[in-house]
């Protein structure tokens, strides 16, 4: 029976990781060549991730995600958030090879496959700016805008790069001007040098004109 048991044993350790990792379509694998680092720490060279897992990748060194469907080059001196089907790109680039339409996500900006074919696309997101070039297939840019008039209200557009095609544009949406900060503008500005010259020749007009036309002038013109 002790023999038997361990048999049993051996056999579920080996298979039921490999069913739970064949159900699962959150997960995927890391692979790196050093100089990688997960959630804060050095990552070993092959590691699972789940949602919310950090990738950052150091000078010279790169990294891949494989996924059910889509394998992500990660480039050098990029940050990125693994969000199963979604990759939320804070810095740097990603190469995407994807047939499950896998988007990425860039502040206001989200780049999604237009189809469910294998899509190859680029996502740079460096000084401040997104440029994203259509290899194999489009790509939508879908990005949200704020109403100039209130931060509450926002706009989304979209836009398709086409295959062959690149395009690019700011990283963070407008956003409306607060009050706060209008109101916080307004104290340097009254006590700029500027105002104070423009206040002193205000008070030295007004009491010339009192005493040029006073009823008794200093000076009379009669003896």
């Amino acid at each position: 029976m002790l023999e038997w048991r361990n048999l049993v044993c051996g056999v579920m350790i080996i298979v039921v990781p490999t069913s739970l990792a064949a159900q699962g379509t959150d997960r995927a694998m890391l692979h790196n060549d050093g100089g990688t680092w997960l959630n804060g720490s050095p990552s070993p060279d092959s590691s699972a991730i789940f949602p919310d897992t950090v990738v950052q990748t150091q000078t010279d060194h790169t990294a891949k995600i494989d996924a059910d469907g889509s394998s992500v080059t990660i480039l050098p001196e990029t940050i990125v958030r693994f969000e199963a089907d979604e990759l939320v790109l804070d810095h740097g680039q990603l190469q995407l090879n994807t047939a499950r339409a896998m988007r990425v996500q860039v502040g206001c900006i989200t780049i999604i496959p237009v189809t469910q074919d294998r899509t190859q696309y680029d996502v740079i997101d460096v000084n401040g700016r997104v440029k994203v070039i259509a290899y194999k297939h489009d790509v939508k840019v879908h990005y949200r805008q704020t109403n100039a008039r209130t931060a509450k209200q926002s706009e989304f557009s979209d836009f398709i790069v086409r295959e062959g095609e690149e395009s690019s544009r700011e990283e963070r949406c407008g956003a409306a001007v607060k009050p706060a900060e209008i109101v916080a503008a307004k104290g340097p500005i009254l006590d700029s040098l500027w105002s104070k010259g423009v206040a002193v020749v205000a008070i030295g007009a007004i009491t010339c004109f009192a005493l040029c036309h006073s009823d008794d002038p200093v000076s009379p013109w009669k003896p």
